[in-house]
Protein backbone atom coordinates (compact mmCIF):
# COMPACT_ATOMS: atom_id res chain seq x y z
CA UNK A 1 0.00 0.00 0.00
CA UNK A 2 1.46 3.65 -1.36
CA UNK A 3 1.45 6.16 1.09
CA UNK A 4 -1.68 7.90 -0.20
CA UNK A 5 -3.67 5.06 0.03
CA UNK A 6 -6.07 4.61 2.72
CA UNK A 7 -7.14 1.42 4.78
CA UNK A 8 -11.01 1.88 3.47
CA UNK A 9 -13.63 2.02 5.94
CA UNK A 10 -15.08 -1.06 7.37
CA UNK A 11 -18.93 -1.63 6.76
CA UNK A 12 -20.96 -0.26 8.98
CA UNK A 13 -22.55 -3.12 10.68
CA UNK A 14 -19.00 -3.94 11.35
CA UNK A 15 -18.00 -0.84 12.82
CA UNK A 16 -21.24 -0.33 14.98
CA UNK A 17 -21.72 -4.15 15.55
CA UNK A 18 -20.07 -4.27 19.01
CA UNK A 19 -22.21 -1.36 20.09
CA UNK A 20 -24.84 -1.68 22.63
CA UNK A 21 -28.35 -0.98 21.20
CA UNK A 22 -29.70 1.89 21.09
CA UNK A 23 -27.42 4.01 20.11
CA UNK A 24 -26.40 7.26 18.37
CA UNK A 25 -23.81 7.27 16.04
CA UNK A 26 -22.34 10.28 14.75
CA UNK A 27 -20.33 9.96 11.48
CA UNK A 28 -17.41 12.33 11.97
CA UNK A 29 -16.54 12.44 8.29
CA UNK A 30 -19.73 13.12 7.19
CA UNK A 31 -19.69 15.96 9.71
CA UNK A 32 -16.37 17.46 8.40
CA UNK A 33 -17.77 17.39 5.07
CA UNK A 34 -21.10 19.42 5.96
CA UNK A 35 -18.44 21.32 7.72
CA UNK A 36 -16.09 22.19 4.44
CA UNK A 37 -19.29 22.65 2.56
CA UNK A 38 -20.53 25.82 4.89
CA UNK A 39 -16.86 27.16 5.14
CA UNK A 40 -16.49 27.32 1.75
CA UNK A 41 -19.90 29.68 1.89
CA UNK A 42 -18.21 31.75 4.77
CA UNK A 43 -15.25 32.28 2.81
CA UNK A 44 -16.57 33.26 -0.54
CA UNK A 45 -19.01 36.08 0.61
CA UNK A 46 -18.10 36.71 3.91
CA UNK A 47 -21.02 35.78 5.65
CA UNK A 48 -20.65 34.20 8.97
CA UNK A 49 -22.54 30.83 10.04
CA UNK A 50 -23.29 29.86 13.16
CA UNK A 51 -24.48 26.48 14.87
CA UNK A 52 -28.00 26.56 15.77
CA UNK A 53 -28.08 24.11 18.77
CA UNK A 54 -31.85 23.66 18.86
CA UNK A 55 -31.14 21.03 15.93
CA UNK A 56 -27.73 19.78 17.14
CA UNK A 57 -26.23 20.20 20.68
CA UNK A 58 -23.70 17.55 20.94
CA UNK A 59 -20.94 19.60 22.50
CA UNK A 60 -18.36 16.62 22.58
CA UNK A 61 -17.80 17.60 18.86
CA UNK A 62 -18.02 21.83 19.17
CA UNK A 63 -14.66 22.60 19.20
CA UNK A 64 -14.03 20.36 15.79
CA UNK A 65 -16.89 22.62 14.60
CA UNK A 66 -15.58 25.86 15.83
CA UNK A 67 -13.26 25.32 13.67
CA UNK A 68 -14.88 25.51 11.13
CA UNK A 69 -18.10 28.21 12.12
CA UNK A 70 -18.19 31.69 13.79
CA UNK A 71 -19.78 30.41 16.85
CA UNK A 72 -23.52 29.08 18.11
CA UNK A 73 -27.33 30.28 18.54
CA UNK A 74 -28.96 29.58 21.09
CA UNK A 75 -32.78 30.01 22.02
CA UNK A 76 -32.54 30.07 25.67
CA UNK A 77 -30.08 30.66 28.62
CA UNK A 78 -28.88 26.69 28.68
CA UNK A 79 -28.25 26.52 25.44
CA UNK A 80 -26.13 29.87 25.12
CA UNK A 81 -24.05 28.76 28.24
CA UNK A 82 -23.22 25.24 26.50
CA UNK A 83 -22.19 27.16 22.83
CA UNK A 84 -20.24 29.85 25.22
CA UNK A 85 -18.75 27.41 27.03
CA UNK A 86 -18.01 24.90 25.15
CA UNK A 87 -17.44 26.05 21.71
CA UNK A 88 -16.67 29.96 22.07
CA UNK A 89 -16.74 32.03 19.31
CA UNK A 90 -19.76 34.40 18.88
CA UNK A 91 -22.64 33.66 21.10
CA UNK A 92 -26.25 34.84 19.46
CA UNK A 93 -29.46 34.06 20.86
CA UNK A 94 -33.22 34.76 19.98
CA UNK A 95 -36.47 33.60 22.30
CA UNK A 96 -39.92 34.52 22.06
CA UNK A 97 -39.50 36.05 25.80
CA UNK A 98 -36.93 36.49 28.32
CA UNK A 99 -37.38 35.69 32.05
CA UNK A 100 -36.10 38.51 33.99
CA UNK A 101 -34.11 36.36 36.26
CA UNK A 102 -32.42 34.74 32.98
CA UNK A 103 -31.44 38.22 31.46
CA UNK A 104 -28.01 39.38 33.02
CA UNK A 105 -26.50 35.82 32.90
CA UNK A 106 -27.68 36.00 29.28
CA UNK A 107 -26.36 39.42 28.20
CA UNK A 108 -22.94 38.59 29.86
CA UNK A 109 -22.91 35.65 27.49
CA UNK A 110 -24.69 36.91 24.49
CA UNK A 111 -22.74 38.83 21.67
CA UNK A 112 -25.59 38.77 19.58
CA UNK A 113 -29.78 39.48 21.65
CA UNK A 114 -32.59 39.44 19.27
CA UNK A 115 -35.91 40.32 20.78
CA UNK A 116 -39.42 38.86 19.98
CA UNK A 117 -40.93 42.67 20.28
CA UNK A 118 -40.32 46.01 20.58
CA UNK A 119 -42.17 45.90 24.71
CA UNK A 120 -39.26 43.12 25.77
CA UNK A 121 -36.93 45.40 23.88
CA UNK A 122 -37.69 48.27 26.36
CA UNK A 123 -37.72 46.12 29.26
CA UNK A 124 -34.12 45.52 28.95
CA UNK A 125 -32.38 47.73 26.52
CA UNK A 126 -30.41 49.25 29.74
CA UNK A 127 -29.52 45.89 30.79
CA UNK A 128 -27.61 44.55 27.55
CA UNK A 129 -24.33 44.97 29.28
CA UNK A 130 -22.52 45.69 25.56
CA UNK A 131 -24.30 42.82 23.42
CA UNK A 132 -25.99 43.77 20.41
CA UNK A 133 -29.70 44.32 20.31
CA UNK A 134 -31.26 43.06 17.32
CA UNK A 135 -35.18 42.48 16.37
CA UNK A 136 -36.93 39.67 14.77
CA UNK A 137 -39.15 40.57 11.90
CA UNK A 138 -42.01 38.60 10.41
CA UNK A 139 -42.52 39.34 6.79
CA UNK A 140 -45.69 37.33 6.08
CA UNK A 141 -44.37 35.28 3.88
CA UNK A 142 -44.91 31.46 3.94
CA UNK A 143 -42.85 29.31 1.73
CA UNK A 144 -43.08 25.99 3.19
CA UNK A 145 -45.89 23.32 3.72
CA UNK A 146 -45.15 22.68 7.53
CA UNK A 147 -47.61 24.11 9.48
CA UNK A 148 -46.23 23.63 12.76
CA UNK A 149 -42.76 25.16 11.45
CA UNK A 150 -44.00 28.17 9.53
CA UNK A 151 -43.82 31.31 11.81
CA UNK A 152 -45.49 33.73 9.12
CA UNK A 153 -48.82 31.58 9.94
CA UNK A 154 -51.46 34.20 10.04
CA UNK A 155 -51.70 34.80 13.62
CA UNK A 156 -48.09 33.81 14.87
CA UNK A 157 -46.34 34.69 17.76
CA UNK A 158 -42.89 34.92 16.44
CA UNK A 159 -41.83 38.28 14.89
CA UNK A 160 -43.05 41.93 14.17
CA UNK A 161 -44.94 42.48 11.06
CA UNK A 162 -44.18 45.78 9.13
CA UNK A 163 -47.53 47.06 10.43
CA UNK A 164 -46.48 47.26 14.15
CA UNK A 165 -42.32 47.87 13.08
CA UNK A 166 -41.85 51.08 15.48
CA UNK A 167 -39.21 53.24 13.73
CA UNK A 168 -38.66 55.26 16.64
CA UNK A 169 -36.82 52.05 18.46
CA UNK A 170 -34.50 51.77 15.70
CA UNK A 171 -31.67 54.08 17.49
CA UNK A 172 -31.73 50.43 19.94
CA UNK A 173 -31.39 48.25 17.40
CA UNK A 174 -28.17 47.12 15.33
CA UNK A 175 -29.53 43.77 13.87
CA UNK A 176 -32.52 42.76 11.85
CA UNK A 177 -32.92 39.27 11.92
CA UNK A 178 -35.84 36.87 10.40
CA UNK A 179 -36.45 32.66 10.24
CA UNK A 180 -38.89 31.81 8.16
CA UNK A 181 -37.41 28.56 6.19
CA UNK A 182 -37.34 25.00 6.79
CA UNK A 183 -35.42 22.41 5.10
CA UNK A 184 -35.49 24.76 2.29
CA UNK A 185 -34.10 25.51 -0.74
CA UNK A 186 -32.04 28.38 -1.52
CA UNK A 187 -35.12 29.88 -4.11
CA UNK A 188 -37.23 29.64 -0.94
CA UNK A 189 -34.85 32.12 0.84
CA UNK A 190 -34.72 34.56 -2.33
CA UNK A 191 -38.98 34.71 -1.89
CA UNK A 192 -38.53 35.51 1.40
CA UNK A 193 -35.62 37.85 0.89
CA UNK A 194 -37.56 39.96 -1.44
CA UNK A 195 -40.50 40.11 1.15
CA UNK A 196 -38.49 41.24 3.78
CA UNK A 197 -36.42 44.33 1.72
CA UNK A 198 -40.09 45.11 0.07
CA UNK A 199 -41.60 45.50 3.91
CA UNK A 200 -38.81 46.32 5.81
CA UNK A 201 -35.45 47.77 3.22
CA UNK A 202 -36.08 51.70 4.33
CA UNK A 203 -34.71 49.75 7.81
CA UNK A 204 -32.24 47.78 7.03
CA UNK A 205 -29.56 50.88 5.33
CA UNK A 206 -30.00 51.82 9.30
CA UNK A 207 -28.75 48.36 10.78
CA UNK A 208 -25.17 46.62 11.26
CA UNK A 209 -26.06 42.98 10.48
CA UNK A 210 -29.06 40.96 9.06
CA UNK A 211 -28.88 37.38 10.49
CA UNK A 212 -31.33 35.20 8.06
CA UNK A 213 -31.91 32.33 10.65
CA UNK A 214 -32.49 28.79 9.39
CA UNK A 215 -33.95 25.92 7.77
CA UNK A 216 -31.06 26.31 5.07
CA UNK A 217 -30.75 22.81 3.42
CA UNK A 218 -27.25 24.14 2.62
CA UNK A 219 -25.48 20.50 2.51
CA UNK A 220 -28.46 18.76 0.95
CA UNK A 221 -27.33 17.41 -2.51
CA UNK A 222 -28.84 19.76 -5.12
CA UNK A 223 -29.08 23.06 -3.07
CA UNK A 224 -28.13 26.02 -5.20
CA UNK A 225 -25.42 27.13 -3.49
CA UNK A 226 -24.53 29.62 -6.33
CA UNK A 227 -28.01 31.33 -5.42
CA UNK A 228 -27.45 31.46 -1.85
CA UNK A 229 -23.85 33.14 -2.02
CA UNK A 230 -25.18 35.94 -4.96
CA UNK A 231 -28.53 36.65 -2.51
CA UNK A 232 -25.98 37.41 0.80
CA UNK A 233 -23.10 38.98 -1.31
CA UNK A 234 -26.14 41.27 -2.72
CA UNK A 235 -27.49 42.33 0.68
CA UNK A 236 -23.93 42.97 1.84
CA UNK A 237 -23.46 45.24 -0.98
CA UNK A 238 -26.92 46.99 -0.74
CA UNK A 239 -27.07 47.90 2.32
CA UNK A 240 -23.76 47.49 4.20
CA UNK A 241 -24.92 44.61 6.67
CA UNK A 242 -22.89 42.20 8.03
CA UNK A 243 -24.70 38.68 7.00
CA UNK A 244 -25.70 36.20 9.63
CA UNK A 245 -27.36 32.15 9.10
CA UNK A 246 -27.64 29.97 11.57
CA UNK A 247 -28.57 26.71 10.36
CA UNK A 248 -28.83 23.60 12.44
CA UNK A 249 -29.61 20.60 10.23
CA UNK A 250 -27.08 21.45 7.52
CA UNK A 251 -23.97 21.49 10.05
CA UNK A 252 -25.47 17.49 10.60
CA UNK A 253 -27.65 16.52 7.92
CA UNK A 254 -27.20 13.16 7.16
CA UNK A 255 -24.52 12.46 9.65
CA UNK A 256 -25.80 10.17 12.18
CA UNK A 257 -27.28 6.66 12.63
CA UNK A 258 -29.34 5.50 15.11
CA UNK A 259 -28.79 1.67 15.43
CA UNK A 260 -31.89 -0.59 16.84
CA UNK A 261 -32.45 -3.84 17.71
CA UNK A 262 -35.17 -6.69 16.58
CA UNK A 263 -36.57 -7.58 20.25
CA UNK A 264 -39.91 -9.43 18.62
CA UNK A 265 -41.98 -10.00 16.16
CA UNK A 266 -45.96 -10.07 16.09
CA UNK A 267 -48.46 -10.39 13.79
CA UNK A 268 -51.98 -8.69 13.54
CA UNK A 269 -54.39 -8.40 10.65
CA UNK A 270 -51.80 -9.50 8.25
CA UNK A 271 -49.39 -6.76 9.44
CA UNK A 272 -46.13 -7.82 10.82
CA UNK A 273 -44.35 -5.36 13.19
CA UNK A 274 -40.81 -5.47 14.12
CA UNK A 275 -40.76 -4.49 18.33
CA UNK A 276 -37.81 -2.42 18.35
CA UNK A 277 -35.52 -1.36 21.58
CA UNK A 278 -35.42 1.73 19.68
CA UNK A 279 -38.87 4.47 20.10
CA UNK A 280 -40.09 6.89 17.55
CA UNK A 281 -41.98 8.81 19.87
CA UNK A 282 -38.88 8.62 22.79
CA UNK A 283 -35.99 8.63 20.62
CA UNK A 284 -36.89 10.36 17.10
CA UNK A 285 -40.02 12.66 18.08
CA UNK A 286 -40.02 14.19 14.57
CA UNK A 287 -41.29 11.09 12.72
CA UNK A 288 -44.11 11.57 15.20
CA UNK A 289 -44.43 15.76 15.24
CA UNK A 290 -43.89 16.73 11.62
CA UNK A 291 -44.55 14.29 10.64
CA UNK A 292 -42.12 12.06 8.34
CA UNK A 293 -40.67 8.75 7.54
CA UNK A 294 -37.28 8.47 8.30
CA UNK A 295 -34.81 6.73 5.67
CA UNK A 296 -33.47 3.24 7.43
CA UNK A 297 -30.62 1.45 5.58
CA UNK A 298 -30.62 -1.26 3.03
CA UNK A 299 -34.61 -1.09 2.80
CA UNK A 300 -37.66 -0.28 0.47
CA UNK A 301 -40.69 1.57 0.43
CA UNK A 302 -43.88 -0.94 1.56
CA UNK A 303 -43.88 -3.80 -1.04
CA UNK A 304 -40.60 -2.77 -3.02
CA UNK A 305 -39.03 -5.64 -1.57
CA UNK A 306 -40.25 -9.08 -0.96
CA UNK A 307 -40.97 -8.70 2.66
CA UNK A 308 -42.32 -6.26 4.22
CA UNK A 309 -42.67 -4.84 7.94
CA UNK A 310 -44.64 -1.93 10.04
CA UNK A 311 -41.33 -0.76 12.68
CA UNK A 312 -42.61 -0.22 16.08
CA UNK A 313 -41.14 0.24 19.84
CA UNK A 314 -41.64 -1.79 23.29
CA UNK A 315 -43.17 1.03 24.32
CA UNK A 316 -46.96 1.04 25.74
CA UNK A 317 -48.22 4.16 23.21
CA UNK A 318 -50.21 2.17 20.34
CA UNK A 319 -49.27 5.21 17.89
CA UNK A 320 -45.40 4.20 18.63
CA UNK A 321 -44.79 3.52 14.76
CA UNK A 322 -41.97 4.81 12.93
CA UNK A 323 -43.20 3.18 9.57
CA UNK A 324 -43.34 0.62 7.05
CA UNK A 325 -40.31 -0.37 5.75
CA UNK A 326 -39.52 -3.55 2.99
CA UNK A 327 -36.47 -5.83 2.96
CA UNK A 328 -34.75 -8.41 0.87
CA UNK A 329 -35.14 -11.26 3.35
CA UNK A 330 -37.46 -11.82 6.45
CA UNK A 331 -36.37 -10.18 10.07
CA UNK A 332 -35.67 -12.50 13.08
CA UNK A 333 -35.05 -11.71 16.61
CA UNK A 334 -31.75 -9.78 16.90
CA UNK A 335 -31.49 -8.22 13.83
CA UNK A 336 -29.93 -5.14 14.14
CA UNK A 337 -31.14 -1.71 11.94
CA UNK A 338 -29.73 1.35 10.87
CA UNK A 339 -31.68 4.69 10.40
CA UNK A 340 -29.83 7.53 9.01
CA UNK A 341 -30.06 11.15 9.45
CA UNK A 342 -30.18 10.58 13.28
CA UNK A 343 -27.61 12.94 14.33
CA UNK A 344 -30.39 16.30 14.41
CA UNK A 345 -33.20 17.01 16.29
CA UNK A 346 -33.03 13.72 18.29
CA UNK A 347 -30.49 13.86 21.04
CA UNK A 348 -31.90 17.68 21.83
CA UNK A 349 -35.93 16.13 22.02
CA UNK A 350 -35.48 12.43 23.19
CA UNK A 351 -37.16 11.65 26.47
CA UNK A 352 -37.71 8.64 29.33
CA UNK A 353 -41.70 8.01 28.68
CA UNK A 354 -42.30 4.66 29.83
CA UNK A 355 -38.92 4.55 31.61
CA UNK A 356 -37.54 4.06 28.32
CA UNK A 357 -33.29 4.21 28.48
CA UNK A 358 -32.30 6.98 26.34
CA UNK A 359 -29.82 5.49 23.55
CA UNK A 360 -26.26 6.02 23.94
CA UNK A 361 -24.26 8.35 21.90
CA UNK A 362 -21.37 7.46 20.22
CA UNK A 363 -18.80 8.66 17.69
CA UNK A 364 -17.62 6.96 14.52
CA UNK A 365 -14.22 8.50 13.80
CA UNK A 366 -13.22 9.13 9.88
CA UNK A 367 -10.94 5.92 9.98
CA UNK A 368 -14.13 3.61 10.84
CA UNK A 369 -13.69 3.20 14.42
CA UNK A 370 -16.09 3.55 17.07
CA UNK A 371 -16.07 4.51 20.31
CA UNK A 372 -18.94 5.54 23.11
CA UNK A 373 -19.05 8.80 24.57
CA UNK A 374 -21.81 9.05 26.95
CA UNK A 375 -24.24 6.41 28.25
CA UNK A 376 -27.60 6.71 29.93
CA UNK A 377 -29.23 4.56 32.85
CA UNK A 378 -31.43 4.41 35.60
CA UNK A 379 -30.37 7.88 37.49
CA UNK A 380 -31.17 9.51 33.93
CA UNK A 381 -34.23 8.66 34.10
CA UNK A 382 -34.89 9.08 37.78
CA UNK A 383 -33.39 12.84 37.89
CA UNK A 384 -35.77 14.07 35.45
CA UNK A 385 -38.55 12.87 38.26
CA UNK A 386 -39.17 14.02 41.86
Amino acid sequence: MTQTEKTPRPALSDALGALETPVYVLDEAKLIKNLAVLRGVMDRTGCKILLAQKAFSMFSVYPLIGEYLSGTAASGLYEARLGKTEMGGETHIFSPAYKDADFDEIASICDHIVFNSFSQLEKYRKRLAGASAGIRVNPECSTQQHAIYDPCAPGSRLGVTADDFRGDMLEYVEGIHFHTLCEQNADALEATLNAVEEKFGRWLHRVKWLNMGGGHHITRPGYDISLLERLITRVKGEYGVEVYLEPGEAVALNAGYLVTQVLDIVESGGVKTLILDASAACHMPDVIEMPYRPPLMDSGLPGEKPYTYRLSSYTCLAGDVTGDYSFDREMVPSDRLYFEDMAIYTMVKNNTFNGVPLPSIAILDADGNARVIKKFGYEDFKGRLS
